[in-house]
């Protein structure tokens, strides 16, 4: 029982430490240390175990690698240029190359049809459904972030919708009722990530025994 006990505490730890290695990387080039196969495999599989309600799978997501990931930040680019003022779209203009300056950019779906589905379905929670179809994307965005990072790949989470939706759905095929809900840049590590800082405990949790 208590070797038992020690294994669990130390995978538990095992999966702490790669939550911990997650962090925000604006710095990103295209030397990714993995191929685009493994990487779209390791996305794939990290949406694929991510839980939802009822099981629903409701995520769904489109992998742009090079110049299809450099063609999403030119709309999202253009996007801005229509209501960003002229004075402050250079600081927008650099952010968004930077995030052009990735490997690629994974963008994030809710299947809309899903949602009604169960709406129709389970009546009694219809309002709630889509609130635990942000709750699945939510979780889906980490798990993809987390694997990324503990394979060597920095990432960021952006949120430029609905400014490029109808640019995308047009460019890539996607279905109408896919609804892009956010962004993830991702590639080499071109600086070091800084640390995290963190509100004080006593203000955040509370325990009970």
């Amino acid at each position: 029982m208590t070797n038992f006990a020690f294994d669990t505490a130390k995978v538990g730890n095992i999966a702490l430490e790669a939550i911990k290695n997650r962090r925000t990387q604006y710095a990103l080039g295209k030397n990714l240390p993995l191929s685009k196969e493994d990487t779209a495999a390791l996305i794939r599989d990290a949406v694929r175990q991510s839980p939802s309600a009822f099981n629903s799978q409701s995520s769904r997501v489109v992998i742009l690698f090079g110049e299809q990931s450099g063609k999403f930040w030119g709309f999202v680019k253009e996007a801005l240029r229509k209501i960003v003022p002229v004075d402050a779209f250079p600081a927008s203009e650099q952010r968004i190359d930077g995030f052009a300056a990735g490997a690629g950019t994974v963008l994030f779906f809710e299947d809309q049809d899903v949602v009604t589905g169960l709406q129709e379905q389970f009546a009694l929670y219809a309002d709630n459904f889509p609130v635990w179809s942000e709750h699945s994307t939510g979780i889906a965005q980490f798990a993809v972030w987390t694997v990324l990072a503990n394979a060597g790949i920095g990432a960021s989470l952006q949120h430029y919708n609905p400014l490029v939706d109808a640019d995308v759905r047009k460019e890539w095929g996607v279905p109408a009722s896919w609804k892009l809900r956010a962004q993830m840049p991702f590639g080499s590590n071109e600086a070091p990530i800084g640390e995290k800082a963190f509100i004080e405990d006593e203000g955040r949790f509370k325990v009970f025994a």
